[in-house]
């Protein structure tokens, strides 16, 4: 049975509650559900920095992707500048993350 974390805050969850509602929901201490997000993030940096990505079947896909270079404009001085091109990450959730967003069941 999953907590509800929507008891620790109406708007927003941080790192601490998610804990805590990981450690409840698990039966777990506090301190073995932070060493277990915390490897999971770990990991997923791991895989992603080295060009792979990770499916979390129902929740999303975790990968990294390639800005190109392109013109932009300094805001102040409305001056065209060269901005280089750069690696991002990209999250694409789930469909059943999707669906539980928008409230549609199965």
């Amino acid at each position: 049975m999953c907590a509800d974390i929507n008891k620790y805050k109406e708007l927003h969850l941080n790192k601490a509650e998610l804990i805590a509602a990981i450690a409840g929901d698990a039966e777990i201490s506090k301190a073995k559900a932070e060493f277990a997000l915390n490897s999971a993030i770990e990991q997923i940096i791991k895989a992603v920095t080295k060009g792979d990505s990770v499916q979390l079947i129902g929740f999303g896909t975790f990968a990294s992707g390639k800005r190109a270079a392109r013109m932009g404009r300094n805001p102040k001085t409305g001056e065209p500048l060269k901005i280089a091109a750069a690696k991002t990450v990209k999250f694409s959730a789930g469909k059943a993350f999707k669906d539980s967003v928008n409230k549609r069941k199965k």
